[in-house]
């Protein structure tokens, strides 16, 4: 068998095989004397079928199954031979067999997995946040907890902010009624933002049983195209407002979240517990974006076209999952340009990892495992359950073993590169914008 290799473009290769017409017409044979022992053909009795007979009858059939074998088997031999780690599927050309030789030649092409020597990981820069929950940070907290909790009271005087107003509305554009724009007592708490800028606003210092217009104008990136940017007005009826009281930090307030021992300072426990394992995940994810950012700044990549349209796919997939959004149906196509960069970005790191992994020889600890599916099931009602599963479950279980063997990898990375820590507040550190 002779084999040669030609780089058409970047990681694509053409390989053209040539397999001997004696091996060819070998296995051909063989399989027409199995066949002719149990041949059934009329005017023969079973195994006296003359050979020619055979090879006319299904001479043609059996080249073809030995041709379509073969080709399979030289395949994967030839890849072996010449060391090459092809990437999905080949398109294979089956070429005539030349009329001299006999030969049976063939091309497959194909892209190849890139040649990755990992570099510059001491050129990595990570800024790696450092904190310590405060006493202040937990009352924070508890007052934010707390909040969550209010009720809302009845009162005579006139709104303020953080005040829920129940109102009657309707809007108008142009002088006309627009769709979806009508409603029937529908609260509205003043300064939560939930409702287009202004309207909130608008509301404050109005008293039950007043009626008011409120002037305003739908954002320009507004889901409606027909009211996005359009300036409208609303006529307001308001039925009552409302004022928040905020339960006792007590320990019945402890009790309300199953606590049955220790009341409030057990609450706080708890509550600083939730707090250190929210702040660890958010530094971790800090510093693996900015381990993978290094990454792949130090580690340009050539990509195989066929892993980004899988990741392409893939990312659609979960898109069209995420809006509800049927197939078929190509009025709800998802232009995948969208998601070209994020592939690329996910195949990349894909690729540089995996090579990572293996060249430093990198496992999954079971008590690593263990720690991460705990703080998985840690926020569920029964933790034990969802371990559990994840344990009675292959193919979930290989997806956690896959996030700690990253994990393994940027902690890895992390030792080599350049680690400057930074002492940051936990609101800080959960609210970098706010912060600002």
């Amino acid at each position: 068998m002779q084999v040669s290799i030609e780089t058409t473009s970047g990681l694509e290769r053409r390989m053209t095989v040539q397999i001997p017409k004696d091996r060819l017409e070998k296995e051909v044979q063989a399989r027409l004397k199995q066949l002719a022992g149990r041949a059934k053909i009329q005017g023969f009795r079973p195994g006296k079928v003359p050979m020619n007979v055979i090879k006319q009858r299904y001479g043609g059939q059996v080249e073809q199954e030995v041709m379509g074998e073969m080709i399979q088997s030289s395949y994967v031999e030839a890849l072996t031979q010449q060391n090459l780690r092809p990437v999905g599927m080949p398109h294979i050309q089956p070429a005539e067999t030349s009329k001299e030789s006999g030969e049976m030649a063939y091309t497959a092409t194909f892209e190849v997995y890139p040649d990755i020597t990992i570099k510059g990981l001491d050129e990595i820069k990570v800024e790696r946040p450092v904190l310590e929950i405060s006493e202040q940070d937990m009352d924070d907290m508890l007052q934010t907890i707390r909040k969550q909790r209010k009720q809302w009271k009845e009162t005579d005087r006139a709104a303020e902010n953080g005040d829920r107003v129940v109102i009657d509305f309707e809007g108008f554009m142009n002088g006309e009624p627009f769709e979806g724009g009508t409603a029937k007592e529908y609260a509205v708490e003043i300064g939560a933002k939930r409702m287009i800028p202004g309207f909130e606003d608008q509301l404050a210092g109005i008293k039950a049983g007043e009626e008011r217009t409120l002037k305003l104008k739908f954002p320009a990136e507004y889901h409606s195209r027909d009211l996005a940017g359009k300036d409208v007005e609303f006529k307001v009826s308001a039925r009552k407002v409302e004022m928040p009281e905020l339960p006792e930090l007590n320990d019945e307030f402890a009790a309300s979240f199953g606590i049955t021992e220790g009341g409030l300072l057990a609450l706080r426990e708890q509550v600083k517990e939730n707090m250190q394992r929210e702040a660890e995940q958010k530094i971790r994810t800090q510093v693996k974006r900015q381990v993978l950012d290094g990454i792949l700044n130090q580690n340009p990549v050539d990509l195989p076209k066929v892993l980004i349209d899988n990741e392409i796919e893939h990312l659609i997939q979960q898109q069209r999952q995420a809006l509800g959004l049927s197939e078929g149906n190509q009025s709800q196509d998802i232009d995948p340009k969208l998601f070209e960069d994020q592939a690329r970005r996910r195949v990349a790191l894909g690729l540089i990892l995996s090579e990572l992994v293996k060249q430093n020889n990198l496992k999954v600890e079971p008590a690593k495992l263990r720690k991460t599916l705990e703080n998985i099931a840690a926020s569920y009602e029964r933790p034990e359950e969802v371990i559990k599963y994840y344990y009675g479950d292959k193919e979930r279980l290989s997806e956690i073993e896959n996030l700690v063997l990253e994990d393994e990898a940027i902690d890895w990375v992390v030792t080599k590169a350049s680690v400057t820590d930074r002492k940051i507040s936990f609101s800080e550190l959960m609210n970098p914008t706010a912060a600002e």
